[in-house]
């Protein structure tokens, strides 16, 4: 399933930041960055997707 696969990555991807502070600070082992299981052409199309949209609403423009 094409649209369950692009959402677990999109998912992912919005959460990896989170999940790689914490991972920083050595906690969370169970809980991977990155999905391997669910590695393929939808679920990484959507981990980018998901882990650059935080990062793309910071340069939205602020003009009115």
């Amino acid at each position: 399933m094409w649209c369950q696969d692009f959402l677990w990555g999109f998912w992912n991807g919005a959460t990896a930041w989170m999940v790689l502070v914490v991972h920083v600070f050595w906690a969370w082992d169970g809980f991977p960055l990155y999905n391997a299981a669910r590695d393929g052409n939808w679920y990484g199309f959507g981990f980018p997707l998901g882990a650059g949209s935080p990062v793309l609403g910071l340069f939205r423009s602020r003009r009115r």
